[in-house]
């Protein structure tokens, strides 16, 4: 078959809303990707014009003129400028950019064209593009501009908008010279406020000299200087401005602008002013308080885009706004504009949408177009209806095409879809999701697709669906590498056949059925780790009968089992991005930008092969410049497409590669990625990318010899699939999974004009809502986990029981082993079931270990490193370490003073400084010796106090040139070090005197700690310590105190300890036990004689006797015994107690001593604090003149900043002016030559007027006057021209120009042959006299003509010159000014190097005049000395001092008044209290007990006689509890023998009761048969009861009143025995 074929663009379809125009009154355009796509509003009829290049960068059009111009993507792009509707090149315009053109305008006035550059000259062109000359330009003037716009009456004037600014360019012209001039629009505030521009050259310095020296602009204290000052100035100190986002010229040329904040603004271009006319914070209208977002102009109307869905028609009257018209649309608008015939009303929105309108809002409006705007995901051709193509676009949206490019249907699943596949079998293509889902989607009805069924496979998105030509699989794959193999057949369900494993993540996946062998083969190419591109290939072969047919297909978790599943791995040379599989062949595409082919080798399938198998490329072309690329066979697999980055599609016959079709369907610098699809026939090519958002769709046109093969193809492919897409399709009809769901929302969406759309993942909540989100493997496993549980859980249990056995036995074998001789002990690891398991667990916990040690060890080194880099920067450089000393007993605390060791440079300049100052001293020693007298120093801080003032310091009226001020600061830096050393080394005396104190302290503590442990107190003791503050070295010491983790020891530390251990327990043992010393410690704690410190822990044994005899059976000897035993321990006692006192008082004496040590340490502190504050106010004094001094310099260096920057500015205006003179004087002489030239003309014109006579000299006079009356007519053209044209626009025609002069002229001589009909010839003339009439009135008209173009030009070029010679005297103007500003600069200057400060000390005054006046009038003030006010405070002080002791002392005696009336109450009351007291003490009555123990005075034999008695009585008791204890027991002993009988007796009654229930039941049972009630018996009982209760009461009160009479007994035997208070006197 030869290979003859050629690719062309059947349709396109996409839309970015971007730069959409009209290019004719019905006829709209834009870029879509590569090409331009036109669209008429009327017939929808499609036109496209392909775009030379890499795309299309920016586009515009004219809809009144029918031109269009576009620029290419690319390096040094042209502008190409067409003609509608032939489509035709007019022009191409080369210009000086680099890289692409961010803007294009065309203009209405004339064939001109404006263009703005990108990066990196932004420059601003205007072109005449029917000659191609660019006009004028301007580099550096269109920097971030977004649109440039011509006014539509005046081609001279150009608005440019970018991100924040709106500028004016005016065009200016000289003849054939034309200059672009800016005039920058200043925007109000964010707020609404109308702001002038902050002009920099206007700020002058003021000659008088405030506080802080002289006022200069920003630019001068900052140091700016170059041509940016200016701007940098105005964006720092300029406040938020409005920003704008749309405009619109008005038919006035003045400007609408309307700005993203919600203002709309009016600009006066000429005037560049700007009026508020709308105020989104304080406008009535809430209708445009949301921003706008599109204007167009509609007569005196302004139809209004806001960030909602309304369009409003807007009328404006000076300041007022009202709404006239509004159109609702249902969808955000952000494009409107009007046709060339203002009949259209066009609007666009940023999804896809073009909608139509008419004046009249209450007409429908009109979708022209509906595709959606979003990336594309996927795309293919449906194998079973040959008229749809199918598409998907982000985030989710499924579309429906013919095969002409009109859209169907569309779906919106509301999720992002990752990949798609058109099933061959049935009207249903497959959607693969983000969250692992398979979308089943029914096509049969393209307007309406519906989703019928869904499977969730991976946790992941799902990467790749594909289906076998035959439709006998469903394969898909994601990044876990887990490939699904599913059942297409809606008949079945769509289930899930099994799965397998590949080696790695699959790049692209392809499938084929071999009707040969009957088998599907699958080819995955298998990513290397995270990368895109791969050399390892893997083939699947399946049979094509059904798997679940198949015996031991599957096993349980779903995997495919080697019986039906044979692998094959291949390696190729090269890395692959993508490859397809063929019949016998593999296409690959390198990342070397090759295409190769592979042929697969003849092997055996019967089993799953392992080993890895190289294939080298039969075949390899070159490819894209641009890649990688995409691979698509054709169905007949004769065809292989591919489509790189680049933008260019391939197609290669498969037999033969060497050849190909190339054709630029997409942009080259949108790098995305690209998608490629075939027809079902082959004939046809669907691509798109990913990034431009154009879908293209190509024919193959190909030789009669070529193309039979594939139709024959497709014709017995359909003829074989016929059938089985019947039944399968009416299978997809049986589905209704979400039909409801899907109807329902497409009959809503039908009614309110949007797409039909599903939520999956609502849809899926709301339909398993209970259930978690599992996948299928998930769910099966679960299942079959569930199902071995219930078969063998009994299994289970056993096995458990039987381990639990093992291990119990095993830990007892262990415990045994730990207790045999270690000869026969086993090792550890016998005891292991499973060494290899604890070996591997051990060497992972092992490396788990040494990672997190690793880790440990360099996040260790990492602080190391941190903590010397801080240590270096801020310690170690310190000379003088930061600390402090603080009080004992109070808050005090005084920091010396860091200092870092002074510098090399530091000692030499102070060296230097010193010895320049020597000799400017000697000099003045000098000049005081002639006669001249030397300038007063004063007194200017606190540093001579100190005595560290140093004698090179100048005299503060001597610091005038910079050099002394530099000098100046030197020497006032030594003297504030020499204060902190001074200051230093007074604090380093304090601080060692601390520290001498602690010592004393923390020996007296030790001394006091001694004693309260022999005396046994535990008192808390007072230890004072240095703090960090104090000390701060303690803070780069760690104590063990402060590591709260373990500490780590390696195994050397470890074996090291156990070493000290085992001596440790060696010298313990060596030991031994020596008798002696263990009864020297027993009897005398271990000394030989007893110390002082001991004596409290002495102890006088008592006799033994005392302990054992009662003190009524001692013998003599004993009793002298016990009493020598008292004395002792009397006079020990003694001792110890005189002993403790000395302790005590020697403990009381060393904290007395600590205390005064310490109290008399903090008056240090307390003075180093006041010497503190001196140097600190001394310190701060001399910075203080440092800093006055630094702020001269700087002031200095601004002034001369100042001067340099008008130096700068005066010298480029001087050169301007030079440059710009020569050009003005150029501009004159051109004018002068062109009126010469006009001069010339006019005369030629006046003398035609002359010649008119002579020239027809030769005929009758009567003719000749008629003839001239005839000569000085003149056609009117501009009545004529409104007569016979009219003009679209409705409201001003379009001001006339120098461009269209040939036109009028043209028009002018066409009116002009009507004059010169015969008709119009007087009678009786002769025709040959009237025809050289009419060419000298011709030439006449001409030179008129010329004469008034002329006089147009001349005047064009005089104003011109005018503005020339304006503009040269306002840089005169400007250099005058600047040369002021110098003179009064330097002035200033001058005055600022004289005028010095001084610092001089004063005493501190007060001011005592009421300051609640905002300004205080000290004209009644009286100005006193200080003392003589503090005098006159401390005599009224003392007077009041007086008079309120005075007070005091008369309120304390009236106190004591009343105190000494309520001491006598209370001592009344005392008495009367006492006497009361008394008489009840008289009546009190005792005991004859009491009134004995009263009587009695030897208490002591009272007492032991009572001892006695109770010994006695104990001793009875005892023998008595003794007696009763016996008598229990055997009363126990007899009532359990009882209890036992008693036992024996119950259990009989038992069986008697059991059988006397049975009886009572029935005799009862009996009795309730025969018995009848008898009241009388009822009413007996009732009596008897009554009775007996009546008795009972009459016995409880008999009872009661025994009682009382016995209580009242008691008493009065109780009160009998109490003796009276005057017995106890009278004994």
């Amino acid at each position: 078959m030869d290979f003859s074929a050629c690719a062309k663009v059947r349709w396109i379809q996409g839309f970015t809303n971007k730069d959409v125009y009209f290019v004719d009154r019905n006829t709209i355009g834009y870029p879509c990707g590569n090409y331009i796509y036109f669209l008429d509003l009327n017939s929808k009829k499609q036109t496209i014009l392909h775009c030379p290049g890499r795309g299309v960068s920016v586009f515009t059009a004219n809809g009144n003129s029918g031109i269009f111009a576009f620029s290419p993507r690319g390096l040094n792009p042209s502008i190409f400028v067409h003609s509608h509707p032939s489509l035709g090149l007019k022009n191409e315009l080369a210009g000086s950019s680099s890289l692409d053109y961010i803007s294009l305008a065309l203009s209405d006035g004339g064939p001109y064209l404006v263009s703005c550059s990108s990066l990196p000259d932004y420059t601003i062109t205007v072109w005449n593009w029917e000659n191609a000359t660019p006009l004028c330009q301007q580099e550096r003037g269109g920097n971030s501009t977004c649109s440039l716009v011509f006014n539509p009456w005046n081609w001279l004037q150009i608005c440019a908008l970018d991100k924040s600014t709106l500028t004016v360019w005016n065009i200016e012209r000289n003849g054939s010279l034309h200059v672009l001039k800016p005039c920058p629009v200043e925007l109000p505030d964010a707020d609404g406020a109308i702001v002038k521009r902050f002009v920099l050259s206007s700020h002058s310095v003021n000659e008088e000299l405030c506080y802080y020296g002289p006022e200069l602009p920003p630019s001068a204290i900052a140091g700016l200087k170059g041509d940016k000052t200016e701007d940098i100035v105005n964006k720092i100190f300029r406040k938020a401005r409005v920003t704008p986002a749309v405009i619109c010229w008005t038919a006035t040329s003045h400007l609408y602008v309307g700005c993203k904040e919600g203002f709309l603004l009016l600009v006066d271009p000429e005037h560049l002013s700007v009026s508020i006319l709308f105020d989104p914070k304080t406008s009535e209208v809430p209708q445009l308080k949301h921003g706008f977002q599109a204007f167009t102009l509609y007569k005196d109307h302004i139809i209004a885009v806001g960030k909602n869905d309304v369009i409003h028609e807007l009328q404006i009257k000076g300041t007022q706004i009202k709404i006239t018209k509004t159109w609702e649309l249902a969808c955000p608008v952000t494009t409107v504009l009007y046709s060339p015939n203002y009949e259209t009303l066009l609007c666009t929105s940023d999804m896809g949408q073009i909608f139509t309108m008419n004046q009249n809002p209450t007409e429908n409006v009109t979708k022209v177009l509906d595709v959606f705007c979003g990336d594309f995901v996927a795309l293919t051709f449906s194998p079973t209806d040959k008229n749809i193509c199918l598409t998907v676009r982000d985030p989710g949206q499924l579309q429906v095409w013919s095969t002409d490019g009109i859209i169907l249907g569309s779906l919106s699943v509301q999720t992002k879809i990752t990949s798609m596949a058109c099933c061959p079998i049935a009207n249903y293509v497959v959607l693969g999701t983000a969250c692992g889902k398979v979308l089943f989607t029914d096509v049969r009805d393209p307007q309406q697709p519906r989703i019928v069924h869904q499977t969730h496979l991976y946790h992941t998105s799902v990467d790749h669906l594909v289906f076998d030509h035959d439709g006998h699989y469903l394969f898909t794959s994601a990044p876990d590498s887990y490939m699904y193999v599913l059942d297409p057949k809606p008949s079945s369900k769509f289930a899930v056949l099994g799965y397998t494993v590949l080696p790695s993540p699959s790049l692209t996946l392809s499938a084929q059925y071999i009707k040969e062998s009957e088998q599907v083969k699958v080819l995955a190419l298998c990513a290397d780790s995270d990368k895109n591109y791969s050399r390892l290939l893997t083939l699947l072969s399946l049979p094509a009968e059904k798997l679940n047919e198949i015996p031991n297909s599957v096993d349980r978790n779903g995997g495919l089992s080697n019986n039906v599943l044979n692998l094959s791995k291949y390696e190729v040379p090269h890395l692959l991005t993508s490859c397809i599989l063929g019949d016998n062949d593999i296409f690959a595409y390198c990342n070397n930008n090759s295409v190769q082919c592979f042929e697969l080798p003849q092997h055996s399938d019967s089993s799953r092969s392992e080993q890895v198998i190289e294939l080298n490329p039969k075949c390899e072309v070159k490819g894209h410049a641009l890649g990688p690329a995409s691979l698509s066979l054709s169905p007949q697999k004769s065809w292989l497409a591919s489509l790189g980055r680049d933008g260019v599609l391939q197609i290669r016959r498969c037999a033969s590669m060497e050849k190909c079709i190339e054709l630029q369907c997409h942009s080259m610098c949108l790098t995305g990625v690209q998608l490629v699809s075939f027809s079902a026939d082959g004939q046809t090519i669907l691509t798109a990318n990913t990034k431009d958002g154009s879908l293209v769709c190509t024919n193959l046109r190909m030789s009669e010899v070529a193309n039979h093969q594939p139709t024959k193809y497709s014709k017995s492919s359909r003829g074989n699939l016929q059938s089985i897409v019947k039944n399968e399709n009416s299978a997809l009809g049986m589905l209704k999974w979400s039909e409801q769901v899907s109807m329902r929302k497409a009959d809503d969406n039908k009614s309110s004009g949007s797409l039909p759309s599903i939520d999956v993942i609502k849809q899926d909540e709301k339909n398993y809502k209970a259930l978690p989100h599992k996948t299928w493997l998930e769910s099966r496993q679960e299942a079959i986990v569930k199902e071995d549980n219930e078969a063998f859980s009994e299994t289970k249990e056993n096995l458990r029981k039987r381990l639990k056995e093992i291990r119990d036995t095993i830990q007892e074998m262990m415990r045994e082993n730990e207790n045999v001789p270690e000869i026969e002990r086993l090792d550890q690891k016998e005891f292991n079931l499973d060494e290899d398991e604890q070996t591997r667990l051990e060497a992972m916990i092992e490396e788990e270990v040494l990672k997190m040690k690793t880790e440990s060890e360099w996040n260790i080194l990492a602080n190391y490193y941190l903590r010397d880099l801080i240590k270096r920067d801020h310690w170690d450089s310190m000379k003088v370490k930061g600390r402090s000393v603080k009080a004992f007993h109070s808050d005090c605390e005084v920091k010396n003073y860091p200092l870092k060791e002074r510098t090399q440079q530091e000692l030499e300049d102070l060296h230097r400084v010193e010895q320049m100052r020597k000799v400017e001293k000697a000099q003045c020693t000098n000049q005081k010796e002639e006669g001249k007298e030397d300038n007063v120093d004063i007194k200017s801080s606190f540093s001579f106090e100190f005595e560290h003032s140093s004698p090179y310091l100048y005299n503060q009226f001597e610091v005038q040139s910079r050099e002394q001020r530099v000098n100046q600061i030197i020497l006032l830096q030594d003297v504030i070090y020499q204060v902190k050393t001074a200051f230093n080394k007074e604090f380093d005396a304090a601080h060692k005197q601390k520290v001498y104190e602690l010592k004393n302290i923390q020996q007296r503590n030790t001394r006091i700690k001694e004693i309260m442990t022999e005396l046994d107190l535990h008192e808390e003791m007072w230890e004072p310590s240095l703090t960090t503050a104090e000390w701060p070295e303690m803070l780069l010491t760690v104590q063990d105190s402060e590591i709260t983790a373990e500490k780590y020891l390696t195994p050397e530390q470890k074996e090291e300890q156990e070493k000290k251990e085992l001596e440790e327990k060696r010298r313990l043992a060596s030991k031994g036990d020596k008798a002696r010393e263990r009864a020297l410690d027993s009897m005398m704690g271990g000394v030989l004689e007893v110390k002082k410190a001991d004596i409290l822990k002495l102890e006088i044994p008592p006799p033994e006797f005392v302990l054992t005899k009662p003190e009524s059976e001692w013998i003599e000897e004993e009793k002298r015994i016990h009493k020598e035993y008292v004395k002792k321990s009397k006079e020990l006692n003694e001792e110890k107690e005189k002993y403790r006192k000395a302790m005590e008082t020697e403990m009381k004496k060393l904290q007395m001593a600590t205390k005064e040590a310490t109290e008399k340490f903090d008056e240090i502190p307390a003075k180093l604090f006041e010497r503190k504050k001196k140097c600190e106010m001394a310190v701060y004094q001399e910075e203080l003149k440092i800093t006055y001094l630094l702020y001269s310099l700087l002031v200095e260096e601004e002034l001369r900043n100042r001067e340099a920057e008008l130096k700068l500015k005066l010298e480029q205006l001087l050169r301007y002016k030079d440059d710009f003179a020569e050009e003005v004087v150029k501009y004159q002489d051109g004018v002068e030559q062109f009126r010469m030239a006009y001069d010339t003309i006019v005369a030629e014109d006046k003398d035609l007027d002359k010649e008119f006579r002579k020239e027809f000299s030769d005929v009758p006079s009567h003719f000749v006057d008629e003839l001239y009356k005839l000569f000085k007519r003149r056609p009117r053209v501009q009545k004529m021209r409104a007569q016979t044209t009219k003009n679209p626009i409705p409201f001003k025609d379009p001001a006339l120009c120098g461009s269209m002069a040939p036109d009028n002229l043209g028009k002018l001589l066409k009116a002009v042959e009507d004059m010169d009909s015969p008709q119009n010839m007087p009678e009786n003339l002769n025709l040959f006299i009237w025809e050289r009439f009419c060419i000298f009135r011709r030439n006449k008209i001409e030179k008129e003509h010329k004469v008034k173009m002329n006089a147009l030009t001349l005047a064009e070029m005089q104003a011109f010159l005018q503005k020339r010679r304006k503009e040269e005297r306002a840089v005169i103007d400007e250099i005058e000014t600047i040369s002021e500003e110098l003179k009064r600069l330097h002035k200033v200057k001058n005055h600022f190097m004289v005028d010095l400060k001084i610092q001089v000390l004063l005493k501190g005054g007060q001011v005592q005049e009421s300051d609640t006046e905002l300004t205080v009038d000290y004209s009644n003030s009286v100005l006193l000395h200080r003392r003589v006010v503090e005098d006159l405070k401390k005599t009224i002080i003392t007077l009041g001092e007086q008079k309120i002791s005075t007070m005091v002392a008369c309120k304390d005696f009236r106190k004591s008044i009343v105190r000494q009336e309520w001491e006598n109450k209370v001592d009344k009351m005392h008495i009367e209290d006492l006497e009361n007291k008394a008489r009840d003490i008289q009546m009190l009555r005792i005991s004859e007990e009491q009134q004995e123990y009263l009587n009695k005075t030897d208490t002591a034999s009272r007492t032991s006689k009572q001892v006695t008695i109770l010994e006695k009585t104990i001793a009875f008791q005892e023998k008595s509890h003794l007696k009763n204890v016996e008598h229990r027991k055997k009363k126990i002993k007899q009532l359990e023998r009882q209890a036992a009988l008693k036992s024996e007796k119950t259990s009989v009654l038992e069986v008697q009761r059991s059988d006397m229930e049975v009886t009572v039941s029935d005799i009862k049972h009996i009795h309730d048969r025969i018995a009848t009630d008898d009241p009388s018996l009822k009413t007996e009982e009732r009596y008897q009861e009554i009775v007996q209760r009546s008795m009972l009461k009459n016995l409880a009160q008999a009872q009661a009143e025994e009682l009382s009479v016995l209580w009242a007994e008691v008493e009065r035997l109780r009160t009998k025995n109490f003796p009276s208070l005057n017995q106890l006197q009278h004994h």
